[in-house]
């Protein structure tokens, strides 16, 4: 069974795959929240307690960190107490098969490498990948399954924060849908103006992304929406085709999968 662990500033998620290839199946993923200051072994025990009775069945181990003090304490952890098991670290020099067409390629997260990965073996076209994290990040892949850039936003959550702690009369909210787009009180106002404000933005980017690969007759293009925060987006956008939660997971498990074969 291979673990595929995702780390990110905001949440680790943790994936169990059995089977390979064609026929890999994700069994279960689970969710914690990310602390720069927890240690290898307070890793260790959070990860094998949430994992129970998969924690010895682990064959194989795909890891990503976009947060540098996890990803040093995550490898200490994976040397201590998975020591024999076959692992690989998506970093520079690890091989994903994804030509990175870009001014500095070291800049690219593991992340936005393994989303766009994923978004082309999934649908084989030209991808636009919006992943709904800590930061809104838009990436984009050709037809022929290179990394050509994308756009960087600020989060929900990021947004959120920093309206309750720059502005005195507004507060933290809910992120749901409001009764309408016309907000009726302070609550409702924030939400119609984060929701729908969000879904406009991100529809704007890729309207503008789509447009360009057409110039560039990159073909069909698929759009799809991952994170954690993918939910509450794409009900509202015009431009998301697709919804795929466990996108990075999928990708951890190919770039395994390429580097163990």
């Amino acid at each position: 069974m291979l673990l595929a662990i995702d780390v990110g500033n905001t949440n680790i998620v943790l994936g169990m795959y059995s089977g390979r290839g064609e026929g890999a199946h994700l069994l279960r993923d689970w969710r914690m929240r990310t602390d720069p200051r927890m240690t290898a072994d307070e890793m260790a025990l959070t990860v094998r307690g949430l994992l129970g009775e998969y924690a010895e069945k682990i064959t194989g181990i795909s890891a990503l960190s976009t947060v540098p003090a996890v990803l040093r304490e995550m490898k200490v952890m994976l040397g201590r107490y998975w020591d024999a098991v076959p692992r690989v670290i998506v970093e520079p020099g690890v091989r994903t098969g994804v030509p990175l067409l870009v001014d500095n390629p070291k800049e690219v997260g593991a992340d936005r490498v393994v989303n766009t990965l994923a978004a082309h073996h999934l649908f084989n076209t030209a991808c636009v990948v919006v992943d709904f994290g800590t930061s809104t990040n838009i990436d984009v892949m050709s037809a022929k399954g290179e990394f050509l850039g994308g756009a960087f936003a600020p989060g929900i959550e990021i947004s959120v924060d920093a309206l309750a702690a720059r502005a005195a009369q507004l507060v933290k909210v809910q992120l749901v849908r409001p009764r309408s787009v016309i907000g009726k009180n302070t609550v409702e106002c924030l939400q119609s103006g984060l929701l729908y404000g969000f879904a406009g933005q991100v529809d704007g980017l890729v309207r503008r992304i789509t447009c360009e690969l057409e110039q560039a007759d990159a073909g069909p293009v698929t759009v799809l929406a991952t994170g954690g925060l993918a939910p509450l987006v794409v009900a509202e956008s015009t431009t998301i085709q697709h919804h795929v939660p466990d996108l990075t997971l999928l990708g951890l498990r190919l770039v395994f999968e390429r580097n163990t074969t």
